[in-house]
């Protein structure tokens, strides 16, 4: 009897043993994986006072970092517990359905990890840069192991697996140069004095502040204008003119692009340049053969 206690005690304690090494192991690794965060936060905010820094790969690597320690750490706590390889068989044993889930889960997890390393190696789209995937448009805010996190305009919170955005056509408004152009159409009314409309559209956009002048030096010299604007269409209705402005960057295209058509209405408007509603001519055949237009 008395062996038989001491071998309760031993067996006692040395599954007590292993639950304050299981707790130890936990403790050193959400610590550990919380400082490096913090030390990869701080070093982060110092480079980001470098405007030619690039934080899209640093960012992917603190995750992957992070990632690693964790896993390590529940790698050790599992070594701790001698009987969880007999535990595992007993899981595996008539359970192929589940080998398969598990399978596909790690292949769609492998997936996300490979795309987000591609991601990072090709830069298609950088921390800070505004894409458009899948009809969602929005600034990169981070890429990680499994997702991309855009912010679009109303502050939500877009998440896109890698997998898909390396499957996907992206339009990225940033990449290699931030200029934007917009395009400004308006149809005037066939009584209108066209030369006099474009006059007032290229007036316009010359003296919006957020309109920049992209000529070159040698545009300058063939006296390129500054603002170009055309009679594009002779429409049902209207003569379509358009024009073409350009910004620094799409924030403030599209502030301008606003500006402008309430500005340009304006004038119109003063200049008795009608913006005609769509017409139609209907016919309508009687036995007087009488014709009335609508």
């Amino acid at each position: 009897m008395d062996f038989f206690k001491i071998k309760v005690m031993i067996d006692y304690l040395k599954d007590f043993r292993i639950g304050i090494f299981i707790a130890i192991i936990a403790i050193i690794t959400i610590v550990l994986g919380a400082i490096t965060d913090k030390v990869l936060r701080y070093l982060l905010y110092r480079k980001q006072t470098n405007k030619e820094y690039d934080a899209t790969g640093f960012r992917f690597l603190k995750h992957l970092i992070i990632t690693i320690i964790y896993i390590l750490g529940f790698a050790f706590a599992l070594i701790q517990i001698p009987e969880f390889r007999i535990i595992g068989h007993s899981f595996l044993a008539g359970a192929g359905v589940i080998s398969l889930v598990a399978g596909l889960a790690s292949q769609q997890a492998l997936s996300n990890i490979v795309s987000g390393i591609f991601l990072v190696i090709f830069k298609p789209f950088r921390i800070n840069d505004k894409i458009t995937i899948n009809n969602f448009v929005g600034t990169v805010e981070d890429i990680n192991l499994r997702q991309v996190v855009l912010k679009d305009a109303e502050n939500n919170r877009i998440i896109i697996p890698n997998s898909v955005i390396s499957a996907q056509i992206i339009v990225n408004t940033n990449m290699n140069d931030t200029k934007c152009c917009k395009v400004i159409e308006i149809g005037v009314g066939y009584d209108s004095n066209i030369e006099n409309a474009l006059a007032i559209i290229q007036d316009e956009i010359a003296k919006h502040p957020f309109f920049i002048d992209t000529r070159t030096a040698e545009n300058k010299k063939q006296k390129v204008p500054l603002v170009i604007a055309r009679v594009v269409a002779l429409a049902d209705s209207s003569v379509q003119l358009k024009a073409w402005a350009w910004a620094k960057n799409s924030t403030d295209g599209f502030v301008m692009y606003c500006d402008l058509l309430q500005s340009i209405k304006k004038r119109f408007d003063e200049a008795k340049i009608d913006i005609p509603y769509p017409q139609r001519v209907v016919t309508v055949k009687n036995n007087t053969n009488e014709t009335f237009g609508k």
